[in-house]
């Protein structure tokens, strides 16, 4: 059984810095496909970022040069360095997985991904931040 479990949200100035974590268990590390997504209220659901088993990428273009992902195996858990935050960054963000590979995930504009090709989701961690 898949589990996720986000931390590391909170509220920062405009400007400031925050590392999201999403601790797994039961995924299955050779072979899957890892996402952080967001949704602000009133708005859709939308893609951050994506990483593969291989350590491959991909991020929504309104994060480029801004947020990493990147991911520990050893420790079971993914990560979202999340730089120069602007307000309109503010949401909840969660940690979702599938386990297949990400395939054209990694190739097409990943804030047009809405999460409904990841089966599994954590609760959510909040990020909030003022002008």
């Amino acid at each position: 059984q898949v589990q996720l479990v986000e931390s590391g949200g909170g509220s920062v100035q405009s400007g400031g810095s925050l590392r999201l974590s999403c601790a797994a268990s039961g995924v299955t590390y050779s072979r899957n496909c890892m996402g952080w997504f967001r949704q602000a209220p009133g708005k859709e659901r939308e893609g951050v970022a994506c990483l593969d088993s291989d350590g491959r990428a991909n991020y929504a273009e309104f994060v480029k040069g801004r947020f990493t992902i990147s991911q520990d195996n050893a420790k079971k858990t993914m990560y979202l360095q999340l730089n120069n935050l602007k307000p309109e960054d503010t949401a909840m963000y969660y940690c979702a997985a599938d386990q297949r590979a990400c395939g054209r995930r990694l190739l097409l504009p990943f804030g047009d991904n809405n999460g409904a090709n990841f089966g599994y989701w954590g609760q959510g961690t909040q990020v909030t931040v003022s002008s």
